[in-house]
């Protein structure tokens, strides 16, 4: 398995969208590609930094490139699906904060070298009632090139991500609600808050917790 694959499904798996970078010349405040172009700017440059920056200096880096490019709260709760609104307000911040800190950290170790790939926005997207699937493809050195497709929703905040499709067919929310369900089997996030803090830890080498 190539190591763009190996990211690509390391990064479904581990609940974050990987996002391609395009048309970032081109990109407005009404583009749906533009917050996906910016955080990868972002990645370009953390992967060419690499593991002689430190992780929380990477982290700190990409946190508010994630959060402008993903709808964050939006796919934790449809991650969770019903349970969300029966947990108690205090599990959903804390889960919330935990599950935001998981995603950053899953990016900064997924991207932690650069090996020549190159990362586009595809020309054409297409509407899905209100929301735009934008079309990527990442591009190894050598090999095929894997297919990325992402969900953009317009919230308040502008255009963000809420779901990404692998080769065009496997949704990483309908994964990580799969992966969450067992975890929420009580009716309490207790279990799923600490098991996204040790996969964080676990991510950062224990730098961060």
């Amino acid at each position: 398995m190539s190591l763009e694959r190996r990211r690509l499904l390391g990064a479904l798996g581990g609940g974050l969208l990987l996002p391609v970078l395009g048309r970032s010349a081109l990109a407005t405040d009404g583009d749906a590609a533009a917050p996906i172009a910016a955080l990868n700017r972002g990645l370009l440059t953390a992967m060419q930094a690499g593991k002689a920056t430190p992780f929380p200096q990477r982290f700190s880096a990409l946190a508010p490139l994630v959060e402008g490019a993903f709808d964050v709260p939006g796919i934790l709760q449809a991650s969770v699906g019903p349970r969300w609104s029966a947990l108690p307000p205090a599990q959903q911040s804390q889960l919330l904060d935990v599950f935001r800190r998981f995603t950053v950290a899953s990016y900064v170790a997924n991207f932690d070298s650069f090996n020549g790939e190159k990362l586009e926005v595809l020309p054409a997207s297409r509407a899905v009632g209100a929301d735009q699937v934008v079309a990527t493809q990442i591009v190894p050195s050598s090999g095929s090139p894997t297919r990325i497709d992402y969900v953009m929703r317009r919230t308040p905040s502008g255009w963000r991500a809420v779901d990404v499709l692998l080769n065009g067919s496997i949704s990483r929310v309908a994964v990580q609600r799969s992966d969450f369900r067992s975890l929420l089997g009580s009716g309490d996030a207790g279990a799923l808050i600490q098991s996204l803090q040790r996969k964080t830890a676990d991510l950062s080498g224990g730098a961060m917790t």
